[in-house]
């Protein structure tokens, strides 16, 4: 299993290259990054190599992705194979308020260009493509839908948020998720500071069981550790990976 984590979980920890070189000694050996360590990739694939990390994934914003030129620029300086688009591109869709269908057709389009210049195309959730819409269809059926080719990575942890078993969805549509984000849910009442998001291996989620499930029941290549709002992220990256090597043993 190919285990990573998500930079943004670490964006308050100091300088990036500091913060890399920390991951690595860990012992990460790959990381997933976000719209906003791409401002210079020439420097960011440097500080990669200098680290001895690669970025297989990465999370680029809706209004980046809609130039595709620059988006496969970017993936081909760092050397990412797979974008995901990380949520919907305006505050309507977490009001009930968007069209899923017009972003799906238009998730369709940006993964045409991006799949034909060789990098893959996927997209990332939260809990609102979980609600149902007036027609009585959830936003993900209608993205993934909209978009045939759009990949998924699941973000099991915020499907658990929409109420819904992730499962379920494996079942479903596991042959379109290639990547996972390993993401832990706290106790009631607990990690109020952290907005309730708990180290992997310390909340609720059964995650021995559910790496297991993934593995079996989807593509699911990247297994990436993420926590929005972590305290101390590098207590957080340190915790997780130790959390996942010792059920793998």
């Amino acid at each position: 299993m190919d285990f990573s984590i998500q930079l943004y979980s670490t964006r308050n920890e100091g300088a990036q290259d500091d913060v890399l070189k920390e991951v690595k000694r860990l012992g990460y050996t790959q990381v997933e990054g976000w719209g906003g360590q791409f401002a210079d990739p020439a420097a960011l694939a440097a500080s990669l190599k200098a680290a001895g990390l690669v970025m297989p994934t990465a999370h680029i914003g809706f209004a980046q992705l809609e130039d595709t030129a620059a988006a496969v620029k970017i993936a081909q300086t760092v050397g990412i194979k797979t974008i995901y688009c990380p949520a919907p591109p305006s505050a309507d869709f977490r009001e009930g308020k968007g069209d899923w269908r017009d972003f799906g057709n238009k998730l369709n389009t940006i993964g045409k260009a991006l799949n034909a210049a060789g990098v893959g195309f996927g997209y990332h959730n939260h809990h609102w493509e979980f609600k149902k819409g007036a027609d009585g269809v959830f936003p993900m059926d209608v993205l993934l839908a909209a978009a045939p080719a759009l990949e998924w990575e699941m973000d099991l942890a915020w499907v658990v948020k929409g109420g819904q078993d992730p499962v379920a969805w494996m079942d479903k549509y596991g042959s379109r998720i290639t990547a996972i984000h390993v993401k832990d849910i706290a106790k009631a009442g607990e990690a109020v500071d952290e907005d309730g998001w708990a180290d992997v291996g310390y909340g609720t989620l059964d995650w021995k069981s559910l790496l297991a499930t993934a593995k079996a029941k989807t593509k699911a290549k990247y297994f990436v550790a993420e926590h929005d709002k972590p305290n101390d992220a590098l207590r957080f990256a340190r915790r997780s990976i130790e959390s996942v090597k010792k059920w793998a043993a």
